[in-house]
């Protein structure tokens, strides 16, 4: 097995031991003790030990990778860099919801190599490697055939880093435009969502690399189109994301606003 391949697979070892901790660590509704980053920016005790086990299971067995983690940053340096969410969708998490994800991808510079997306409420793993297909739950994914706006759906993400009024001209946009809007509170799960073709689009006007490193793989891999994230300070200081089924992508680039 190559090296890439061994660390495919460690990926998703370590990403589902990661996730069954988070939903052990999950209480009833309501409940979970939570503090604010800012805005709607919610971490947890769940956040901090996800991410500590993550660090320590690459540490051990790929100690020349680099890693940053959310709430960390970065903490080691390589040509191979992991990059981890550990609960993409915290808001949904400490509300007893299930649609929350731990999130892990693997950068070679500054390209995708790998991604795993564990949601351990609703039994879901999606994975990539570059060159392998992407899957979800070890079945192949596609990007949607979709070819009308009009019976498109796209998912919409919120970002408090932009101006309240730049999200409602957005909003307004996809909706003249024909496109049903969703909002669902993990931009990582909305991402995967496009790969496997439950939604045509996922856009938002800011995000952080974090949120989105472990999509990248699994939306290339999965034939869908994508903004080019990691262009300019991208990884570094974040930016606009949009990925889409391919066949609307030219469309929905002009609605949204954001170059493909």
């Amino acid at each position: 097995m190559s090296a890439l391949g061994n660390r495919f697979e460690s990926a998703i070892r370590f990403a589902t031991e990661a996730a069954s901790l988070a939903l052990q660590m999950q209480t009833a509704r309501g409940t979970i003790a939570a503090t604010m980053k800012g805005a709607q920016d919610w971490v947890t005790e769940a956040d901090g030990a996800v991410e500590r086990l993550l660090s320590g299971r690459l540490a051990r067995d790929y100690p020349a990778d680099g890693f940053q983690g959310e709430e960390g940053g970065r903490v080691r340096s390589g040509s191979l860099r992991w990059i981890v969410d550990p609960i993409d969708g915290t808001a949904n998490f400490m509300r007893g919801g299930h649609r929350f994800c731990v999130s892990l991808g693997c950068l070679d510079g500054n390209a995708p190599v790998i991604g795993v997306l564990v949601a351990p409420a609703m039994a879901e793993t999606f994975a990539a490697c570059t060159g392998m297909g992407a899957t979800l739950n070890g079945i192949p994914i596609r990007a949607a055939d979709t070819i009308d706006l009009t019976r498109a759906t796209i998912e919409v993400g919120w970002s408090q880093r932009r101006p309240r009024q730049e999200f409602m001209a957005l909003t307004d946009r996809i909706i003249a435009a024909g496109v049903m809007p969703r909002l669902s509170g993990s931009g990582a799960l909305g991402l995967a969502d496009v790969a496997a073709g439950r939604v045509d689009a996922y856009v938002e006007l800011h995000i952080n690399l974090w949120d989105v490193a472990a999509a990248f793989t699994v939306l290339a891999e999965a034939g869908a189109t994508v903004s080019d994230f990691l262009g300019d300070d991208g990884a570094v200081a974040g930016r606009a994301i949009l990925a889409t089924a391919p066949g609307i992508a030219g469309p929905i680039s002009a609605v949204t606003m954001i170059q493909l």
